[in-house]
């Protein structure tokens, strides 16, 4: 191959090379050099709204991009904000996007229907053009309601934090900010919950509806009785109320004792040794069908004069006798019976009593007479052979 073909051949590789080596344009996040957009082009709005429509704009060089609205309606007024200022034009750095505001103000004597405009970019990548669609229509009056999810009235124990569920909606064509208060009834906090946090206010779109938790916490250990509140949703002159009501269950407590207060006796081997036990009702309902039965060491027993009592009101006792009877061989010493009492839709309550166990007075004097009877007889033998 001849030189001058050679140097051909490389130059025309080292062209390529650098053509191909040298920066190739960016374009707009749509595939365009310019490019402007809006998340909502086309929206519902009621007479005499002012509508706010912000703007994106991505260019592929950084440039200043000119601005205006085509097809404007008559008797409209438009302007484009930037921050707090009114603008013709935005600077687009070629790499991030741009903001700017679409400001469109109505006519007083404008008229239901659908009004149609495009926003034109300018820029010295080319243009761009964004159609935007406005429908003009009577909005709903603002109007909430509350309403709870199941029953109003909910029952509790004196003790124990009850909860409701409720929905409160905007049955309104306007966005509003509602403010939630609740009535406190005497020694129950009330709060109101949405998505897990407490709230004294929440945001609802036009039409939206959002899930309100209510839960009432004692702040002491309640009587029984019912606890009426009321839950209020306001957003300026609108109001919804809701009526709600806790109803707290009386809850027996049986006690275990006996009328002094110690957990002790004494018994003899071999002999009933009455005991008596205390049963008491500290709660505020009665206790109903207590039941008692006894755990006590092997060989003894244990017997009530009344095995179930049929009713402990709330705030009163029932004295039991309970006879205890160790075995004639038992050894003096403690003892430990249990006494167990259960109502019929309660948890067992017991207590553990101490029995001392004596031996009878009966066997002592046979055992001293027995004593001295051979002392006798040792004495008399001794007599009666040391003689001899």
């Amino acid at each position: 191959m001849k030189p001058n073909k050679l140097f051909s051949m490389f130059g025309l590789l080292l062209v390529a090379a650098l053509l191909f080596a040298a920066p190739q344009p960016v374009l707009a996040q749509d595939g365009q050099p310019l490019s402007i957009y809006t998340s909502y082009p086309s929206r519902i709005i009621g007479f005499g709204e002012v509508v706010t429509i912000p703007l994106k704009l991505r260019a592929d060089v950084a440039q200043t991009v000119q601005l205006e609205v085509q097809g404007l309606p008559e008797g409209w007024n438009a302007s484009f904000r930037g921050g707090s200022q009114i603008v013709d034009a935005v600077y687009v750095d070629g790499v991030n996007e741009a903001s700017v505001d679409l400001r469109l103000e109505q006519p007083e004597d404008v008229k239901a229907g659908k009004y149609e405009l495009t926003v034109m970019a300018n820029g010295e990548s080319g243009k761009a053009r964004l159609p935007i669609s406005l429908t003009i229509k009577e909005k709903l009056p603002p109007r909430l309601s509350l309403t709870v999810d199941g029953l109003p009235t909910k029952r509790g124990a004196p003790d124990s934090a009850v909860t409701f569920t409720a929905s409160l909606k905007n049955e309104g064509g306007e966005d509003l900010l509602v403010a939630l208060s609740a009535t406190q009834p005497e020694n129950v906090q009330v709060k109101i919950q949405s998505a897990g946090q407490d709230v004294t206010e929440i945001q609802l779109a036009a039409n939206e509806t959002k899930n309100l938790t209510i839960k009432t916490e004692p702040l002491i250990r309640l009587d029984a009785g019912k606890y009426p509140f009321t839950v209020q949703a306001v957003a300026g002159e609108v109001k919804a109320e809701l009526a709600l009501t806790v109803e707290v269950v009386g809850e027996g407590k049986l006690s275990v004792t006996t009328p002094d207060g110690r957990l002790s006796g004494q018994a003899y081997a071999g002999q009933e040794s009455p005991l008596k036990i205390k049963l008491s009702n500290n709660g505020t309902a009665p206790l109903l069908g207590v039941e008692l039965t006894s755990s006590e060491p092997s060989g003894w027993s244990v017997t009530f004069d009344q095995t179930q009592i049929a009713e402990i009101p709330a705030g009163e006792s029932v004295e039991v006798t309970a006879r205890i009877k160790p075995p004639a061989k038992a050894v003096a010493g403690d003892y430990v019976v249990t006494i167990n009492a259960r109502p019929v839709d309660r948890k067992m309550e017991t207590a553990e009593f101490r029995i001392t166990v004596r031996t009878s007075t009966l066997w002592g004097v046979a055992g001293i007479a027995l004593i001295a009877l051979a002392v006798g007889v040792v004495g008399m033998a001794v007599v009666r052979f040391g003689r001899r």
